[in-house]
């Protein structure tokens, strides 16, 4: 119990070559704003569905999490952001997406009526 009086635990000790740490330390700081701040964003139904995305799609969940961001950053946003809003912000980036990829292939089925013989009398 003596060398507890030299720091407490939970503050870092700066030390030579711990700037691994330190970096770690400030995503995890950045990581916890970002998430306050979405937070204060959006409402509860659209950080539920934003939680969704990112576990089917983490990638388009952070590009939204950034337009978000920077939108509330610029003074876009009026208010928490909805479900609905969220939804239209979805659809306007695969929109956007959707001009500048090549759109996935669809298959179709084209069936042919008249040829079945199973009827034949």
């Amino acid at each position: 119990m003596e060398g507890m009086g030299a720091a407490p635990q939970g503050s870092p000790i700066p030390k030579g070559g711990n700037s691994g740490q330190d970096d770690e330390g400030k995503r995890a700081q950045e990581e916890q704003m970002r998430r306050d701040l979405l937070t204060t964003v959006l409402d509860t139904a659209a950080r539920e569905r934003l939680s969704r995305i990112a576990l089917v799609s983490p990638e388009r969940s952070k590009q939204i999490e950034a337009i978000l961001l920077r939108m509330a950053q610029s003074g876009q946003l009026r208010g928490r952001v909805t479900e609905e809003q969220l939804i239209d912000l979805l659809n306007q980036m695969e929109e956007a997406q959707g001009k500048s990829t090549v759109k996935k292939s669809t298959i179709v089925y084209h069936r042919r009526k008249g040829l079945d013989d199973d009827f034949d009398i």
